[in-house]
């Protein structure tokens, strides 16, 4: 989607408006915190290697039968990550106000743990 402009301002308005819904949202994506829902009170800019998103997605897809390269998985990784972050339209980088959390040296459970913190201590100081 995100290589679409058209199809990214199609849906502009409805991700907005998912943003804006009661009792909030989590949204997850390349633009999201600069462009769906700037003013956002929590906002996390979750990173991690290259080379850990490429193993990690390589072990999803061969988990479940798919046969794919590392190399391949890590290449294609890299020239996404290049093409969403020079794009014109909405170009992924960081929020001024969003924490970075780095994952490369954590497991599913401690970056959940870690994401909820930065959460609850968003909220809290905007009194949610």
């Amino acid at each position: 989607m995100a290589s679409h402009p058209g199809v990214r301002a199609a849906l502009l308005k409805l991700q907005q408006d998912f943003a804006a819904q009661a009792g909030g949202a989590v949204l997850d994506g390349r633009d999201i915190g600069t462009v769906i829902a700037p003013e956002a009170p929590a906002k996390l800019y979750i990173a991690a290697t290259p080379e850990v998103r490429a193993e990690r997605r390589w072990k999803q897809l061969t988990a479940r039968g798919e046969v794919i390269a590392f190399e391949d998985m890590l290449e294609d990784i890299r020239r996404r990550d290049a093409r969403d972050a020079g794009r014109d339209d909405a170009p992924m980088v960081q929020a001024g106000d969003a924490v970075l959390l780095d994952t490369t040296d954590l497991g599913i459970e401690a970056a959940f743990d870690a994401a909820r913190r930065i959460v609850e201590a968003a909220r809290a100081r905007a009194g949610i």
